[in-house]
């Protein structure tokens, strides 16, 4: 069956999207002095007080998806799993930081926060029916 162009479109741009996410928790983990400098040090104290457990989940969270734009592009049925796996640590992450942590990702990087991690959660949600559709229309393999 001929890929149809709209996965080129999500694939890619999804790819770029996914690879800002990795990006960013490249910089953070290195604590890039650049890219950390537009914290305030209550947020650098938010950042820098995840739990490992936390980090685990934010980097399986970020990698998969990557992985999940690159298997996409692919065409690979593979790409339904890792974006469950992201979404999966990305939840675990999200209940982290809005309900465990002594200090909600809210009251440490403000609102807009909330509203960026919930538009990240609605295109994981989207890239995974998007992915299960593609494969059940034999578009991926």
């Amino acid at each position: 069956m001929k890929t149809p162009w709209h996965l080129w479109l999500v694939g890619i741009v999804t790819l770029f999207w996914n690879a800002g996410g990795a990006f960013d928790y490249t910089m953070t983990q290195t604590r890039n002095a650049d890219y950390m400098s537009k914290f305030t040090p209550e947020q650098l104290e938010y950042f820098y007080g995840f739990p490992t457990w936390v980090v685990t989940v934010w980097a399986i969270a970020v990698w998969a998806a990557v992985l999940g734009s690159v298997l996409l592009l692919m065409r690979n049925r593979l790409a339904i799993w890792a974006f469950t796996v992201s979404l999966l640590g990305m939840a675990a992450n999200m209940i982290w930081s809005f309900a465990l942590s002594g200090t909600s990702m809210t009251k440490a990087m403000g609102p807009e926060a909330t509203w960026f991690s919930a538009a990240i959660a609605l295109v994981a949600i989207a890239l995974l029916w998007y992915a299960r559709h593609m494969k059940i229309r034999g578009i991926l393999r």
